[in-house]
């Protein structure tokens, strides 16, 4: 293309202090309490849903097992933990100024006062027992809970609550955070990954305080309600289990986001998402039809995955990286446009993408078991057959298959459809199933394939755009909604920054172990990737847009989220750079069984691939300080049960459980376990993660603000922890404590960048990882 160095006067984008940083966590939310507490039990029982049902029973019309099924998620809940309800409490338990934002909130227009109240109002306010009663999601929770919180602050502290309140938002179902502000390398040298890591734990540690804070500010505890925010990747198993059995609408009312926060048109984006569930939802059926295609079912026998999707309430992290350098170039509008930004971009992408592998498992993992009942390809492969060729599905479900053991007399076996008959074949052969290392990367729509005239990635402005318009026609995707990728360009034009996102994360078993870490390797890639194509090493006719060349390379990735061994490439792909990287690894040998094949080790590949970054990129190495980084990924591989994300939080789940085998364990109790061990053993490391960063930058605060904050802020700020893990600490020590979260944010964001009289972060927009409003859909600040 003839720009790269040209542009970048020979410096490396990404590289060095040139790099920035913002993420968005989703997070799990459950409210503990007894079945008449708490509002999801009680939403479902009162239902119009519920009492049609109950009729069409009794009436003939429909199987019992349907309303048994629903009301065995009611009874059957020993724990009393209820995930993804909402919350009922007293109007007037909020403050003038919390309940002005709901009422604001509420408005069809938020820009429009005159535009009256949401069409579904109603839903979320409602009179009982002469009382007003409020009714929102967990998500809306933590907003008004910070609202309430700094009314009366001092102004600089009202300030900072008021800015950070468009940083809680939901489009989903859970809780989403972004990035307070944007980081760059940290004073250390370390890189972004400590600063980044920094960050997102004091964040952690503020929504800590604000659900502390609402369970008793707004009378929730009081009334039997306890609301829980943890990090958790995979959707709740009762989740899944009551999305089994009922319809994807009422799957919608009950679950899906109101979209109160964050746009200014909330039900506008509520119907966005709405047709972002019936579209996965109806895309899943259409798998099942290219799986026979495929090949992979055999005969029409098929278990039909259910009209509703659930996979949209899984929880990931991603991770924006944006450049300096070239945000100052497509600002100054010269050579470097959209023209040249998006034909590097994609380039960048597709050479990133063969690198991705690095980080399954290693920095991010979602453990899961399967039982044997669970493998119908149906099923288990989800959306597989909308991401891969079809070869490579074939190859990559025998392996499966073998991994699992799933075998009769020599033979392989696979369910048959009824409960009752899988029960006893594996109970009788002995039949285990498996365990993922990360199943949220398995069961979701991380990728769109591209057709054979819209390719998604080959540097053409509007190619994404006509790649929807094929997948629209093929009954695959929505013209309407964003593309799927697990590592994307983040525009200019769109965003306000040069740069891209990864969508790859799944939960992190330590913040700064894992997520900084990760940070670091990913900005790394991303300046290689970015230095490949300056030196004119790597071209797009090296990494051929076809979709056979999308697949192969990303089989790879979707091969180590499930943790089969070994994957194919063809001897005489066409893609060159991924030759490169197969001459880099061991163990590599002519298929057997698949001639004109090469049968490679996804170990062997991953180590190639950090062999390759040793040799290519030794000096941005050295000058972005990951020494350290590099050689802890080798640790990882070397090590991965004890050193990687997966083997670590295999030993939480594990350790709540007293057990050394996940195979050991039945499915259900193994996935049990791990939601159990998420919502208080990990919650609570990540949370010591928050107390250390607060404590740190308590320290460190101006004697101006120590003065606000009072006597002993300090103190409060090192021994928070305790604070929070107490159901019933005081309401006042709580919201002194949410007002130093937000006074070390403030000194975070001056620390990295924003002057202490900047407002907000429109004068950051040429650093920010973190986008700024949309016109058109309104203002979803820090959407990563």
């Amino acid at each position: 293309m003839g720009l790269g160095s040209a542009a970048t006067k020979g410096r490396v984008p990404f590289a060095g202090d040139d790099a920035t940083a913002g993420s968005e966590n989703e997070l799990q939310t459950a409210v503990i309490g007894t079945r008449d507490a708490v509002d999801l039990p009680q939403a479902i029982e009162r239902s119009n849903y519920f009492a049609d049902l109950r009729r069409r029973v009794a009436a003939g019309d429909m199987s019992r097992s349907l309303v048994t099924d629903v009301e065995r998620f009611l009874t059957e809940n020993r724990e009393r933990v209820w995930e993804n309800s909402w919350v009922r409490f007293r109007r007037a338990a909020l403050s003038p100024s919390a309940d002005a934002l709901l009422r604001r909130d509420l408005l069809a227009d938020k820009r429009d006062p005159a535009s009256g109240p949401r069409s579904d109002a109603e839903r979320f306010a409602f009179e009982e027992g002469g009382e007003s009663w409020v009714r929102v999601p967990v998500s809306y929770l933590l907003r008004v809970a910070l609202a309430d919180a700094v009314e009366g602050a001092p102004a600089a502290l009202a300030a900072t609550g008021a800015r950070l309140l468009d940083h809680f938002i939901s489009d989903n179902t859970s809780p989403e955070t972004t990035s307070f502000h944007v980081v760059g390398t940290d004073e250390d040298g370390r890189g972004l990954g400590r600063a980044v890591a920094r960050e997102a734990a004091l964040r952690f540690l503020l929504t800590q305080a604000l659900v502390a804070y609402a369970n008793g500010r707004f009378g929730l505890i009081e009334s039997g309600q306890r609301v829980v925010v943890y990090p958790a990747a995979n959707v709740p198993g009762r989740i899944r289990a009551l999305n089994g059995c009922i319809s994807d609408a009422f799957y919608r009312e009950l679950f899906m986001s109101p979209c109160l926060a964050g746009w200014d048109r909330g039900e506008d984006k509520q119907r966005y998402m709405h047709l972002c569930h019936q579209v996965l939802s109806r895309s899943q059926l259409n798998a099942v039809l290219k799986l026979r295609e495929a090949g992979v079912i055999a005969n029409n026998v098929v278990v039909l995955p259910n009209p509703s999707n659930a996979s949209l309430a899984n929880n990931g992290v991603h991770l924006s990286l944006g450049s300096r350098r070239l945000t100052a170039l497509r600002a100054a509008g010269g050579a470097f446009g959209a023209r040249e930004e998006k034909y590097v971009g994609d380039l960048v992408i597709k050479i990133v993408e063969h690198f991705l592998p690095l980080f399954v498992g290693a920095y991010s993992a979602a453990p899961y078991r399967l039982a044997f009942e669970d493998f119908h390809p149906e099923r288990a492969l989800g959306f597989m057959t909308h991401q891969l060729d079809y070869t490579h599905v074939r190859m990559l479900w025998r392996r499966w298959r073998k991994k699992a053991n799933l075998r009769v007399f020599g033979r392989p076996i696979t369910p048959f459809g009824p409960v009752w008959l899988d029960r006893a074949v594996r109970l009788g052969f002995g039949l285990r199933g498996d365990f993922v290392p990360d199943w949220r990367l398995t069961d979701y729509f991380a990728w769109v394939m591209s057709t054979e005239r819209g390719p998604a990635l080959d540097g053409t402005l509007g190619n994404v755009e006509r790649l929807k318009a094929d997948l629209g026609a093929l009954g695959v995707f929505d013209p309407a909604m964003s593309i799927y990728l697990a590592y994307r360009l983040r525009e200019f034009s769109q965003m306000g920054f040069c740069g891209f996102e990864g969508r790859h994360y799944s939960l992190f078993h330590g913040l700064d172990e894992d997520f900084g870490r990760a940070a670091d390797l990913q900005c790394l890639v991303t300046a290689l990737a970015w230095r490949y194509v300056m030196e004119g090493k790597v071209r797009h006719a090296d990494i051929p847009d076809r979709p056979e060349i999308e697949s192969e390379r990303r089989q790879v990735f979707f091969g180590a989220a499930i943790g089969v061994p070994t994957f194919f490439v063809s001897r005489e792909t066409k893609n060159r750079f991924l030759g490169r990287i197969l001459a880099l690894a061991e163990r590599a040998r002519a298929s057997r069984r698949y001639p004109g094949s090469v049968r490679v080790h996804n170990l062997e590949y991953r180590r190639a691939l950090l062999h390759m970054i040793r040799r290519d990129a030794p000096d941005l190495i050295e000058s972005m300080g990951l020494q350290e980084t590099v050689r802890d990924l080798e640790d990882r591989l070397d090590d991965p049960k004890g050193r990687s994300a997966a083997g670590k939080l295999t030993g939480v789940i594990l350790g709540e459980l007293g057990a050394r085998d996940p195979m050991a364990v039945p499915a259900g109790e193994f996935n049990a376990a791990a939601d159990r061990a998420f919502r208080t053993t990990l919650r609570e490391a990540h949370l010591r993660e928050g107390v250390l960063a607060l404590a740190d930058v308590a320290r460190k605060l101006d004697s101006e603000t120590i003065a606000q904050l009072g006597e002993g802020a300090v103190a409060l700020a090192a021994r928070s922890g305790a604070l929070l893990l107490d159901e019933h600490a005081d309401a006042d020590a709580l919201r002194r404590l949410i007002l130093i979260c937000l006074a070390a944010v403030e000194a975070e964001c001056r620390r990295h960048g924003r002057p202490k009289d900047e407002p907000n972060e429109e004068a950051l927009a040429h650093d920010a990882s973190i986008c700024r409003a949309e016109p058109a859909r309104g203002p979803r600040r820090a959407a990563l």
